[in-house]
């Protein structure tokens, strides 16, 4: 099996199916050759924020700790054409907009609740962008060393193909 294929099998595992961008950013491939948008260190944070809304930290790491952001900055800038990433961190900035608006603080410095129902409310006002959000955060987690070995199951070296197993209760989903 190739690694393209288990990755969409995996996510489809999880639910989710990937757009040919992100699988492409997985695969680390630039499909983008045209001109990308400048991401500040004030939107790098702001994305590492979401992520970690998106995907907390509990008896594993969350997504801020496995650097989510900076997947979500490379795939965006090598794999989204130029009117994508514009509207995509249109929509961040649309979420810090309207976290000013109604706690007069940007979204970075709100506490968790604040920003859990900021998100709750960005699902349903920009949902084009939360899933877009989603997708890369739940991509860049998965693909990223803390969540194949902390949140999955991780085998470095498998063993022969047995391709019906019990899982134990409590067990986790293998990694790729």
């Amino acid at each position: 099996m190739k690694r393209r294929e288990a990755i969409q099998q995996a996510a489809l595992m999880m639910g989710v199916v990937l757009s040919a961008p992100t699988l492409a950013g997985a695969m680390g491939r630039i499909t983008n050759t045209g001109p990308s948008l400048s991401v500040s260190p004030g939107q790098e944070a702001l994305l590492a924020e979401v992520a970690d809304i998106i995907i907390p930290t509990t008896s594993t790491p969350g997504a801020k700790a496995a650097g989510v952001e900076k997947f979500i900055v490379r795939v965006m800038r090598d794999c989204y054409p130029k009117e994508d990433q514009e509207k995509f961190y249109a929509g961040l900035a649309k979420l810090d907009a309207d976290s000013k608006t109604k706690f007069g603080k940007e979204f970075t410095t709100l506490d968790t609740a604040q920003k859990n129902e900021m998100v709750k409310q960005t699902m349903t006002a920009d949902k084009p962008f939360f899933l877009r959000m989603k997708e890369l955060t739940t991509t860049g987690y998965f693909t990223s060393e803390i969540g194949a070995t902390k949140a999955l199951e991780y085998l470095p070296v498998p063993g022969q193909f047995n391709g019906c197993m019990p899982i134990k209760p409590g067990q986790k989903a293998w990694a790729l």
